[in-house]
């Protein structure tokens, strides 16, 4: 983190301003100044953070009432710069900001957490395990590509469901390979009823043990979405608030994550291995290879309970405000957010520019 003197030119807003106009206000600015009228008004770091995580990359500079001693808290928020008075003592910035070399939880800057760390050690770095990991099963079957995912020592592995339309076959591979995989399931809020009553039946069906759900931030979901009618105006921007960024704090603890995402699905799934790395965390895909057919085939062999809502038309199940039946012979995807300009939630497309959305 650098230290200027001022004035610093830029974008200059104060850390009192809303979320949504200084989202509005950094689209194509390359310098944007914070202002901080309090050195106790947290504001400003909850506005940085924010920012980075949806993927802003400009120039962000702190001003006004900071102090050295939140030197490392500015840059772990995601701040670049410091603005200073002309005359200032660099040295006590500076000082702060060599006190520590360790982390111990991911943030907004590109410090690496010890338990990282320690795990890089223990195994080869992402892509390199992907790829000897698709070369070794990648084109073996769901449960041979579950059990060499369990088996890398030390991979920490949770799955993610959204017990929708074919998430019982996922989860019953998982239950019968390793049934305490922790389970991650994205509480939004705006699921239909018998997507709950499903989850809790199948849970209780496979005997998973460790379905965690994952929330958005109340704050957050205040400020950005306090009628919770975002999806109207803004699908990206109500997938991010509710998906995107809570699956991102919930699954960091992890190294890998397990989908039940196949090839046949949509036009952007065409492409998919049996593991494949985003944002440098794994994903494992062990039903890639599948059709309906063969999704259909073991969830009858195996007796599964079916969602609700399919035999309503419903092939692909999300929230409900953007979830609509198919008509025979679609895509499985056509129903989600039909007659928008969008395919994907984007929990699976990695980091993006949100104003660019």
């Amino acid at each position: 983190m650098q230290l200027l003197e001022p004035t610093v030119p830029g974008l200059r807003l104060p850390v009192s301003t809303p979320l949504e106009e200084v989202e509005a206000a950094v689209v194509g600015v390359e310098t944007l100044v914070l202002e901080f009228a309090a050195f106790r008004d947290g504001r400003g770091f909850s506005l940085a953070s924010i920012l980075r995580e949806r993927g802003w990359t400009g120039r962000l500079v702190a001003a006004g009432h900071v102090l050295p001693d939140q030197a490392r808290h500015l840059k772990r928020s995601g701040f670049d710069a410091v603005e200073r008075p002309v005359g200032d003592d660099p040295e006590p910035w500076a000082r702060m900001l060599a006190a520590f070399d360790v982390v111990y939880q991911p943030a907004a800057d590109a410090a690496v957490p010890a338990w990282r760390r320690r795990a890089t050690v223990a195994r080869a770095d992402p892509d390199a395990l992907a790829a000897r990991l698709n070369a070794q099963v990648g084109e073996g079957g769901p449960v041979e590509i579950l059990r060499a995912a369990f088996a890398v020592p030390g991979l920490k592995v949770a799955a993610l469901s959204s017990f929708g339309a074919e998430a019982a076959v996922l989860l019953d591979l998982i239950a019968g390979t390793r049934p305490q995989t922790p389970v991650l399931f994205l509480e939004t809020g705006m699921h239909f009823l018998q997507t709950l009553q499903y989850r809790a039946q199948l849970s209780a069906r496979l005997g998973l043990t460790d379905v965690r759900l994952v929330v958005p931030d109340a704050e957050e979901r205040a400020a950005i979405d306090p009628t919770d009618t975002l999806w109207r105006a803004d699908p990206d921007a109500c997938c991010d608030l509710r998906k995107v960024l809570p699956l991102a704090r919930a699954a960091a603890g992890f190294d890998a994550l397990i989908t039940g995402r196949k090839r046949y699905q949509a036009g952007t799934r065409r492409e998919l291995e049996a593991f494949e790395v985003l944002d440098g965390q794994l994903r494992i895909n062990p039903l890639v290879p599948w059709s309906s057919e063969d999704v259909a085939r073991h969830a009858a062999a195996r007796d599964l309970p079916r969602h609700p809502l399919v035999d309503q038309g419903y092939a692909s199940i999300g929230c409900w405000p953007c979830t609509s039946a198919v008509a025979e012979g679609e895509d499985a995807r056509s129903g989600r957010w039909s007659g928008v300009d969008k395919v994907e939630c984007g929990i699976h497309l990695g980091r993006r520019l949100q104003s660019a959305a």
